[in-house]
């Protein structure tokens, strides 16, 4: 039976619902009537159901769709502005005792070099990264009991926050990590992580369990409740993603939002964040083999129904993805992305040969960060390094809270142009630093309360003297 509000994955996550869904997106795919009742719902930026996004998905009329996208950008306008977070993977461990069919690092792969970074390397990999001008990392590790136990995961979060290079901090840890216990869990709250990531992979049990033959991660229910378990140890930011390629693209949708309506109505908090990557090439994974990959048209109408069902929602795209794709995304509702991203153990510091390589998976974007703000801007966006929600405690029930009353845009906005006016005058080019300037003079004058845009200006003045972090 279906059941939002249960602990078992397979009444959150149920298949007959899914399939039932599916069904019935089909039969109304060209119900007008239908479709514009849900899209008058989905105007008062409240969210959709599962069954009512599906719909949307499914439309096959020219003139609705054109109202989607429409409404996805004035969503994603309206709680997010022109707002950009920028963020970087750190991939500290690629050892891992899974055999995952679509992930290079499973244990089968003999070939492939295995590495694990020390705490000294790791300090390295972070000043690296603060010289890019990053304040925020997602940290990645491969799931083996013996090579990443969880003291090493916690100690290695304990080194980034510890190093200061220059005006470099790093302010935000994300943890993306194999699903683990509650106890594992309240060990990363106390040492201050930020958001715990993990992506489903695909919501399909079948699929999931054949795609994951051997080793833990196999156990699809302990993998699918393992949100519950982080919010029950009081890690209240949390953030969904399925790998689109393995599954059919519908399926996924339907449960991801499913997924993020069960966390609603257990937690009264849903997802901060969720990201939407696509399955990629990489060392001995071909995507090729696998029949469910989708093009980007598909992929701009889920990001785009994505948005209108979760409006509150961060939304995130990676470096998987190519320059043209991500500004085509960025209009319809993502709010992250990576930037300068490498995917192998210690891509930073001291690369490894191309030969020698020990990356996840191929990047599409490889330009350096300062080209991908410099981008931005151009286009017209915010790039924002802001991680003042996590640093001031604004974060789950108190954010989202903030968030569905549209009212970040009071903190994120002023908090977003203190942190590139960091990012101008520590590690900007010349270029990029005169784009930045003239934009952050046109940002100020956006600003309607008096009392913040004059804060906002002192600030400024500060950060030319040498202070940093400041925060609303």
């Amino acid at each position: 039976m279906y059941n939002p509000k249960s602990r078992k994955a397979e009444e959150f996550i149920n298949h007959e619902e899914v399939l039932n869904t599916l069904e019935y997106a089909k039969a109304n795919r060209n119900n007008i009537e239908l479709i514009d009742k849900i899209l008058a719902k989905a105007r008062l930026k409240k969210g959709l159901t599962h069954r009512e996004a599906a719909v949307l998905l499914d439309c096959e009329v020219k003139e609705k769709n054109a109202e989607i996208y429409k409404l996805a950008r004035q969503i994603k306008n309206d709680y997010y502005g022109n707002r950009v977070v920028l963020f970087a993977p750190l991939y500290l461990s690629n050892y891992c005792v899974n055999g995952c069919l679509y992930c290079p690092y499973h244990a089968k792969n003999k070939h492939i070099p295995r590495r694990k970074l020390t705490q000294e390397e790791i300090k390295n990999e972070v000043i690296a990264l603060q010289d890019m001008g990053h304040k925020r990392l997602a940290i990645e590790a491969g799931e083996d009991p013996v090579n990443n136990p969880i003291e090493y995961i916690l100690d290695s979060i304990k080194t980034i926050y510890s190093v200061k290079h220059k005006n470099g901090a790093i302010r935000r840890v994300n943890v993306n990590i194999a699903a683990t216990s509650v106890e594992n869990y309240k060990k990363l709250h106390e040492v201050g992580i930020g958001t715990y990531v993990l992506f489903q992979e695909t919501y399909n049990k079948e699929t999931y369990e054949k795609l994951h033959p051997t080793g833990p991660k196999h156990n699809y229910s302990y993998h699918t409740e393992a949100m519950d378990r982080a919010m029950e140890a009081g890690i209240d930011d949390v953030s969904l993603g399925v790998l689109f390629g393995l599954e059919l693209y519908r399926y996924e949708f339907a449960a991801l939002l499913m997924h993020a309506e069960h966390l609603e109505a257990v937690f009264g908090v849903g997802p901060h964040a969720i990201s939407v990557p696509r399955l990629r090439k990489a060392d001995d994974i071909d995507p090729k083999e696998f029949d469910n990959g989708i093009d980007d048209d598909t992929f701009a109408k889920i990001v785009a129904c994505i948005r209108i069902a979760v409006p509150y929602t961060g939304m995130i795209v990676s470096t998987r993805e190519s320059e043209s794709c991500r500004e085509r995304l960025l209009k319809l509702g993502i709010s992250q992305m990576s930037g300068g991203s490498k995917t192998s153990v210690g891509g930073y510091f001291n690369p490894m040969p191309e030969d020698e390589d020990s990356a996840q998976f191929d990047i599409s974007d490889r330009r350096p960060l300062d080209e991908v703000i410099k981008w931005l801007m151009k286009l017209g966006y915010l790039p924002s390094f802001c991680t003042a929600c996590y640093g001031s405690g604004r974060t789950g029930e108190r954010f989202m809270e903030v968030c569905k009353k549209q009212q970040i845009h009071n903190f994120c906005h002023p908090n977003a142009i203190l942190t590139l006016k960091e990012y101008l005058d520590d590690y900007a080019t010349e270029e990029t630093r005169q784009i930045g300037n003239k934009l952050i003079d046109k940002e100020i004058s956006t600003i309607k309360d008096e009392k913040i845009s004059q804060a906002v200006k002192s600030y400024l003045e500060k950060i030319k003297t040498g202070e940093r972090n400041f925060k609303f």
